[in-house]
């Protein structure tokens, strides 16, 4: 019988716990939860301490995890954002953003930067939309002209880099026309589901089914929308694609019908989130940090050095076109959201992840990236926040003058 140890996973299960307390009891602390379980991680693994090991355990449910991350930031995506024009500004700066992108990535291939140009660019361009939004709902800006327009360049930095990501690194088919093809098989078949099921949704019977069972212990929107995320990932992977495309595609598409009746159920999505961030998506921040081989880029100066200026090229790449929102939301409010647009985490470990797989990028290199993308969501997040004036807080009923 084969043995399994499950010491790993309880450790990072554990993690897990510390972090929102330390995140909780400390509110001023500059720092993300997600980098925080990366940087714990770090620790705890084989680089520092050496209690936690990426073994077969750990590494299945950081799959699922980092599944279950891009699900729930399709089931995010509010795509009537990318429609006005403030999607066209937000479509406008990452036009720059994709120009800049490319000249970094040549400009660092002629340096001898050992990483694929392409995937280099399409790490530069991304924007991580989950660390951007509790900072503007700290600020009180999410419903705000200016909020609404960097969740929108968020939005669109995250979706159309990985759609760049599974299309030019994760395809099997190898040439450009069979990768088109497919993506466009799958993403008709994405489609056609979405109609069949948004018609299912609207039959009454149906309805009240799924009413009848969404809050008894057959949770069954859950069942099933958990089922139509591992459906699209196993899809996408028999197309030749990441099976993130496959999640990413399934949370979009249970977003969409969710609200085809107007009335979505209103602890769907709380089920969902305890399912993913309180269990699957920290263990995958957690390993990231376990895998990561900090000891290799310690002893590599010129990988250390690529450190910064990786950091310098998400800046410039993510933050300067920023400066085209200066009309609309003011010079200080620009510089802001070049700064959140800069930050960035998830993708960049994500594509790392792949580029590895794919012997695009070296471990080192990847190192430096992840390294990069740590900075930037916490020192980015932290100068954007003093741009910003935090929202006020309510005073109580009874503390307020009666005259």
């Amino acid at each position: 019988m084969l043995s399994i140890s499950f010491n790993s996973v309880l450790i990072i299960a554990g993690i897990a716990v510390l972090v929102p307390l330390v995140c909780g009891l400390l509110p001023r602390l500059p720092i993300p939860g997600p980098a925080l379980e990366v940087i714990a991680g770090i620790v705890a693994g084989p680089s520092v301490l050496g209690w936690v090991r990426a073994d077969a355990p750990v590494q299945v449910l950081s799959d699922l995890g980092l599944g279950m991350l891009l699900f729930l930031a399709g089931l995010e995506l509010d795509t009537e954002r990318l429609r006005g024009p403030l999607a066209r500004l937000a479509g406008s700066a990452f036009a720059v953003s994709a120009g800049l992108a490319l000249l970094c990535a040549f400009a660092f291939g002629l340096a001898g930067q050992a990483t694929h140009p392409l995937l280099l660019a399409i790490i530069l361009m991304s924007t991580s939309a989950g660390l951007v939004l509790p900072l503007l709902k700290d600020a009180g800006e999410e419903s705000t002209g200016f909020g609404q327009l960097v969740m929108t360049a968020a939005a669109l930095a995250e979706i159309l880099p990985i759609m760049l990501l599974s299309l030019f690194f994760s395809a099997a088919s190898t040439t450009p026309e069979a990768q088109l093809a497919s993506l466009a098989i799958f993403v008709s078949l994405v489609v056609l589901s979405g109609i069949a099921l948004g018609r299912a949704r609207r039959l009454d019977r149906v309805g009240e089914l799924f009413s009848r069972l969404s809050d008894s212990s057959a949770q069954l929107r859950v069942r099933a929308s958990l089922t139509l995320a591992l459906a699209f990932g196993v899809l996408a992977f028999r197309f030749g694609f990441a099976s993130i495309l496959g999640a990413f595609a399934a949370g979009l598409l249970v977003r969409i019908v969710d609200l085809a009746r107007g009335s979505p159920h209103p602890q769907f999505r709380v089920k969902l989130e305890g399912i993913g961030f309180g269990f699957l998506v920290p263990i995958f921040f957690i390993s990231t940090g376990v895998a990561f081989p900090l000891k290799a880029l310690l002893a590599n100066p010129a990988a250390l050095a690529e450190v910064p200026l990786f950091l310098a090229a998400l800046l410039l790449v993510r933050g300067l076109p920023a400066l085209l929102y200066t009309r609309f939301a003011g010079r200080r409010r620009a510089v802001a959201a070049g700064l959140l647009q800069a930050t960035t985490l998830t993708f960049v470990i994500v594509a790392a992840q792949i580029g590895l797989a794919d012997g695009k990028i070296t471990p080192t290199a990847a190192a430096s990236l992840l390294t990069a993308g740590l900075l930037s969501a916490i020192l980015f997040p932290a100068a954007a926040q003093r741009l910003l004036p935090r929202a006020a807080t309510p005073e109580p009923a009874d503390a307020k003058d009666t005259g």
